[in-house]
This record gives C-alpha cells, structure tokens and sequence, in this order.
C-alpha cells in the first residue's frame, strides 16, 4: 500500500488514521504491520464499504480535502471493491537504524554470510557480492543498470535487492540504490 508524500505527512503527525482503497483483493490485513517512508504502521481494521457510506470526515481522516477529492480518487481504478483502512504509526522503520549501523563485529559479519549464502543458494546463482559490488561503485545505480550487468530480469533483481535492504545493507535513492553505512562496513572489512 502506497502513500503519497502529503498524507505520509498527515500520517507522521497523526491528522491521518484512515486509507481507502479499491482492491481485488486487500494487500494489508488488520493485526499486520506496513513498513512506509515515516515508519512502521499498525493495521488495526480493513472493512469493506460502499463508497456511498464514506464520510466527509473519513475522507479527511484520509488525507483528502472532502469526499468528493476521495471519491474522484478512487474512480481512477474501476475494479475491485472499496475498502477502508485503519491504521496508526507505532514507530521509525527498524531498517534504518541497522542501515546506519557501521560496526559490524565478526559475528554480525557471519549472520550476514550466512544469509547472503541462503539468497545465493535459493536463487541458483550467485548475485549478491556482484550487486553489492556495484551499488558500491556508484550511489544511485539504478535497477536497470544492475539489471543488465549482472543479466538479471529487472523486476526479480528488484525482489533480490529488497532482501539486501532487510538486511540493512542498501538504501533505496529517489532514483537508484547505494550502500548503507552497515553495507560500507561490511564490504570494507570483506
């Protein structure tokens, strides 16, 4: 579930608990959690619900103007049914401070050998050190470039990189990917 900048805001400083969608089928299921750009959420309730019993108060709950802003947003998308959204910040993304993490002692070192031997091994090949290596050579190497250096679909690798950045080893750019501290640290003492 994607949040545009304004209601990630609205979200950060609390005037936003609500989110409505039309979906095929949710994506987020109340008790679970959605990591975003503000930190992590706390999906407390999705019900289904006729767009003819939103509020203008939800839709403003929603980070919208009025109803009519929310109503012409979901139009964009004609199938599925609409579902509301209940949620609250419950704190920062865990990943970031691991991400700025630069010491990585010889234990840690192991977790992650472990780890990126587990990737390695499921993909069938070996992909981590080789992307490792080139986000490293340049901030903002971008999911394409990586994708035809390594001859890999962009989509799969962009899948693969995500486990990197669980790992707090990479850090999404608004274009591109670069190491985090942890990553540097771990490389350099490689």
């Amino acid at each position: 579930m994607l949040f545009r900048q304004n209601v990630l805001a609205g979200i950060a400083s609390g005037d936003v608990t609500l989110a409505f969608r039309r979906w095929t089928k949710p994506t987020v299921k109340a008790g679970g959690n959605l990591r975003t750009a503000i930190g992590v959420l706390a999906i407390d309730a999705v019900d289904e619900i006729a767009e003819g019993a939103i509020t203008d108060g939800e839709a403003r709950r929603a980070g919208f103007a009025d109803l009519g802003a929310l109503l012409k947003e979901l139009a964009v998308r004609a199938e599925g049914r609409c579902y509301r959204i209940a949620f609250h910040r419950t704190g920062d993304d865990p990943r970031i401070a691991l991400r700025e993490t630069a010491d990585v002692d010889s234990e840690g070192r192991a977790e992650i050998d472990r780890k990126l031997a587990r990737f390695d091994q499921s993909a069938g090949i070996p992909w981590t050190s080789p992307v490792l290596q080139l986000i490293a050579a340049r901030d903002g190497t971008t999911a394409a470039e990586l994708s035809a250096a390594i001859g890999m679909e962009k989509l799969k690798l962009k899948a693969r990189i995500r486990k990197l950045k669980e790992l707090g080893l990479t850090e999404s750019l608004d274009v591109g990917y670069r190491l985090s501290a942890r990553g540097r640290a771990y490389l350099d003492n490689d």
